[in-house]
């Protein structure tokens, strides 16, 4: 089974890392979530009301603040 990450659209440098990691990287805004191992998000539209609807289980990464291979780290901490 592939290791798929769905990836929040602006962040190409952390797709690339995780392609080259030998992630199947997909746009977060297509993503059946459901098949995603986890969900990497850029934290600049994060919710101020502290209020969430969630769709899917998969763990969600914040890149603020993070290199590339910070995240590529967490993710495979995930498996």
């Amino acid at each position: 089974m592939p290791k798929v990450v769905a990836v929040e659209q602006g962040l190409t440098n952390v797709q690339q890392a995780l392609q080259s990691a030998g992630y199947q990287v997909v746009s977060l805004e297509n993503a059946a979530l459901n098949n995603v191992q986890c969900i990497v998000v850029s934290g600049s539209s994060e919710n101020m009301l502290g209020i969430q609807t969630t769709q899917t289980k998969a763990p969600v990464i914040n890149a603020r603040g993070l290199s590339a291979q910070e995240i590529v780290s967490q993710v495979e901490k995930l498996q």
